[in-house]
């Protein structure tokens, strides 16, 4: 089975950019997107999914912002979005989309970004507490569970480029990264990381500054996370950069169960 995780920075530009493409050459059972910044009845009227796929919407309340899609092929069954918790019981910013397919259960996620002010970096923070807490029951299912998405943090200095001078930025700041260190020490296994070893990247995420993408100056934020089942069941990982030069500002991340 081939599971896609993938920020796409906007569907409709998506779509515009060659999302169709990347869907037929990468052929995947389950795709996971985020930041689809569209409501369903906003995407192109001559368009539309692949016949052979469900999809499931979990669009944000503010048209344009934020907002999980995932698509499937054959039939599977959504299991709630959101959190149910905390200040946002609604998952009115759509991040949180839960579906269980055959023989694997996927948690779309697309944590906050606290790059902006520093109100949204406590809510992140905030956020990723609450959301921490809220996983933990998922870690001792007997099937395989993955937990994948955009969560705008890089873990190490080895998922940026520049660990020296981001110390201090959104996304690199030291408890940020105790923070996922502590959801690994919890149970969960940042699947491509363990696959790939103590390499340099390879980074899910380039800024539209300068020449990041052209000269590979980015960063890992974008993981798919799995119980121990789910481990037992991986056997490959990869991330596509040309669909992130190409189609997002975040490139696909494929990984393959033997499921």
């Amino acid at each position: 089975m081939r599971i896609v995780s993938w920020n796409l920075n906007g569907i409709r530009a998506a779509i515009r950019k060659g999302l169709d493409l990347f869907i037929h050459e990468l052929d995947a059972d389950i795709w996971l997107f985020q930041e689809v910044r569209a409501l369903p009845e906003q995407l192109p009227k001559d368009w539309t999914p692949p016949s052979d796929m469900q999809v499931e919407w979990h669009p944000a309340e503010k048209k344009g912002y934020s907002g999980v899609a995932t698509w499937g092929r054959g039939v599977f069954t959504t299991i709630g979005k959101g959190m149910g918790r905390g200040d946002d019981p609604g998952d009115l910013e759509g991040r949180i989309l839960v579906t269980q397919h055959n023989g694997i259960r996927c948690i779309n996620t697309y944590l906050p970004s606290g790059s902006s002010k520093i109100e949204r970096q406590l809510y992140k923070e905030k956020w990723m507490n609450d959301w921490a807490e809220w996983l933990e029951s998922e870690l001792v299912s007997e099937e395989p569970v993955i937990v994948a998405g955009d969560l705008n943090i890089a873990h190490e200095e080895i998922d940026i480029w520049n660990a020296r001078g981001n110390m201090m930025s959104s996304g690199f700041l030291p408890q940020e990264r105790e923070w996922f260190s502590s959801l690994l020490g919890n149970g969960w296994h940042d699947l491509c990381r363990e696959h790939w070893g103590p390499v340099q990247g390879p980074y899910s995420w380039w800024s539209n500054r300068g020449r990041a993408r052209e000269d590979n100056k980015g960063w890992r934020i974008d993981y798919i996370l799995g119980n121990d089942a789910a481990k037992e069941r991986f056997k490959d990982a990869r991330i596509v950069r040309a669909g992130g030069l190409q189609v997002s500002d975040h490139a696909p991340v494929v990984v393959d169960f033997d499921i």
